[in-house]
């Protein structure tokens, strides 16, 4: 049996984002969201606003409509979600609920790379820069830089390097 095909850090995979029926309240959300960013007309941009504040009503989550978000993005329980509206999201994220990125204090916002999977609850905060397929452990508090492939746990969150491949039995 084959290895599952890693999923992209850069290229965004948009049949996660794809409605599966009216009532997929995270995946209605991000659809306002695009649809809004891409609309030209007052009409269609006062229509996408409004669907938006229905979903992030239904949902809880506060997402920009500018939001800066790259294709792909999962937000399977998108209640509690705090996104600030400067903050840099890459390809292919997934993202819990309860998770806060936002800015502490004056310094800036974060910056999250591609494929980046962010457990439930962690807070994400200041000028720093997730790196691609990292993992933040759930209820972690990030205030530091996590470089790439490595994982972010903890209170504050310390960086751990990513098992070897050659430990799981996955040859490179």
């Amino acid at each position: 049996m084959s290895d599952p095909e890693p999923v992209s850090a850069t290229t965004p995979d948009w049949s996660r984002e794809a409605p599966r029926g009216f009532w997929d309240p995270s995946r209605n959300l991000l659809r306002a969201i695009r649809r809004y960013q891409s609309a030209r007309g007052r009409l269609a941009r006062r229509y996408w606003r409004l669907s938006h504040t229905f979903w992030s009503v239904v949902t809880q989550a506060e997402i920009d409509l500018n939001a800066r978000i790259g294709g792909g993005l999962l937000i399977p329980h998108p209640n509690g979600i705090v996104i600030h509206p400067d903050v840099v999201i890459g390809p292919n994220c997934l993202i819990f609920q309860q998770v806060t990125l936002g800015a502490n204090g004056p310094d800036g916002v974060p910056t999250v790379g591609g494929h980046v999977d962010i457990g439930a609850g962690a807070k994400i905060l200041g000028r720093l820069t997730i790196g691609d397929h990292a993992l933040i452990g759930a209820n972690a508090v990030v205030t530091r830089d996590v470089p790439a492939h490595a994982t972010a746990r903890g209170i504050p969150a310390a960086n751990h390097p990513a098992p070897a491949l050659a430990s799981k039995g996955v040859s490179g």
